[in-house]
C-alpha cells in the first residue's frame, strides 16, 4: 500500500477514492446470519412463536362505530439484551359481528412481559391476533416505545394491508 502523502495541489488532482455504496436495506453480514452488532435472524424471530392464551369476544350489538383502547403500561424484554421495554400500545377499531373482551385482552397483553421480543414485532403481532379473533372492519395498532439509548420508537401497523403486503402469511 502506499503510504506516501499528497501536497494539497495533487490532493485537489486526485480522484476520489470509489467506494462502495451503503447497502439500502439491513444486510445480514456474517455467514452465520448475523449482523455486524451481532443480531440474528433468531433474535428478529423471537417471541413470534409464542403461545399466547386466546384474545375472547363478545357479540358486538351496534354498527358503524369504533373503539379505542389504551394500553399505558406495556413492558416487554429486548430479546437481544434482556433489558426491558416500556410503552403504549393503542388499539383502533371498528367492530364487524365481535368486540374485544378487555379482561381476555388484559390477559393476553401481560403475557409479554418477561417476554423477548422487538417492538415492530409486538405491534405486527397484536395486529395479527385482535384480526383473528374479532375480524373487524379495519383495525390499526400503534405501539410508542420509552426512549432507550436517545431513541424512542414508534410502530403503526393496519388493517386491512395494503396489496404490497398482501404475500404476508397471516395465521388463522
Amino acid at each position: 500500500m502506499n503510504s506516501r502523502k499528497l501536497n494539497s495541489k495533487q490532493a485537489s488532482k486526485s480522484k476520489p477514492v470509489a467506494r462502495p455504496s451503503e447497502p439500502k436495506e439491513c444486510s445480514l453480514g456474517t455467514p452465520a446470519g448475523a449482523t455486524r452488532l451481532g443480531y440474528t435472524p433468531h433474535h428478529a424471530a423471537s417471541g413470534l412463536d409464542h403461545e399466547f392464551s386466546p384474545i375472547e369476544c363478545w357479540p358486538n350489538q351496534f354498527p358503524s362505530y369504533e373503539i379505542e383502547i389504551d394500553i399505558p403500561e406495556f413492558t416487554s424484554v429486548c430479546p437481544k439484551t434482556g433489558l426491558p421495554d416500556f410503552g403504549t400500545i393503542w388499539i383502533r377499531y371498528v367492530p364487524r359481528d365481535l368486540c374485544l373482551e378487555l379482561k381476555s385482552l388484559k390477559e393476553y397483553i401481560h403475557q409479554y412481559r418477561n417476554l423477548g421480543i422487538f417492538q415492530e414485532n409486538i405491534v405486527n403481532r397484536i395486529l395479527d391476533d385482535v384480526v383473528n379473533a374479532a375480524d373487524p372492519v379495519w383495525c390499526e395498532v400503534r405501539g410508542q416505545f420509552r426512549p432507550r439509548g436517545g431513541l424512542g420508537t414508534l410502530v403503526v401497523a393496519r388493517w386491512p394491508r395494503t396489496k404490497q403486503d398482501a404475500t404476508w402469511p397471516r395465521k388463522k
